[in-house]
């Protein structure tokens, strides 16, 4: 019984590999409806939820969000969800610098980024940054930092300007984009 469990398993692991080595590369996929999370309905908010899971826990993660958002609302008494969305905003890059070699010297080219990947771009940075923030506990640094983002003083915006600043000094590459 186990030995065709495991033949069964083996047969659709080679089928879902084999769908990726043939895959035809002519269309572009479509885009996928993004899920929301259950009680704001927020896009944006599940976003962080997904990009602050580890190890599949999701409901963890879902409990911790939510604290974030009392959090905030117990230190600002605003609506947490503009507080949130306003610091991904101000964190959210408009280019990014790919390495490319050419004749022998490494160049970063900026290049334009869409806003879905500077959106995940930024909660990436955001959560990044709580996590090296001295604080004592998850709920604490995560809050901290959005808040600090908000204001533009935290270290995920300086992350976006020092991206910008690269960007800049290496626009003189573009011609190498491609």
């Amino acid at each position: 019984m186990e030995q065709s469990v495991r033949n069964n398993y083996l047969i659709r692991l080679f089928n879902i590999i084999s769908i990726f080595l043939y895959m035809s590369r002519r269309r572009n996929p479509k885009p996928r409806l993004q899920s929301r999370d259950p009680i704001y309905k927020n896009i944006l908010l599940y976003i962080f939820v997904i990009r602050l899971m580890r190890y599949g826990k999701k409901s963890r993660s879902y409990y911790l969000m939510y604290s974030i958002l009392e959090q905030i609302y117990k230190r600002t008494k605003r609506e947490p969800l503009e507080i949130i969305e306003n610091a991904t905003r101000i964190a959210t890059p408009t280019v990014h610098l790919k390495n490319r070699r050419v004749g022998g010297t490494t160049y970063q080219i900026p290049i334009e980024v869409g806003a879905r990947h500077s959106t995940i771009i930024a909660i990436t940075w955001i959560l990044y940054a709580s996590q090296r923030r001295p604080e004592r506990n998850m709920i604490i640094r995560l809050s901290a930092e959005i808040m600090d983002s908000t204001r533009g003083i935290g270290t995920s915006v300086r992350k976006r300007e020092t991206i910008h600043r690269r960007a800049d000094a290496n626009k003189s590459f573009v011609r190498y984009r491609f």
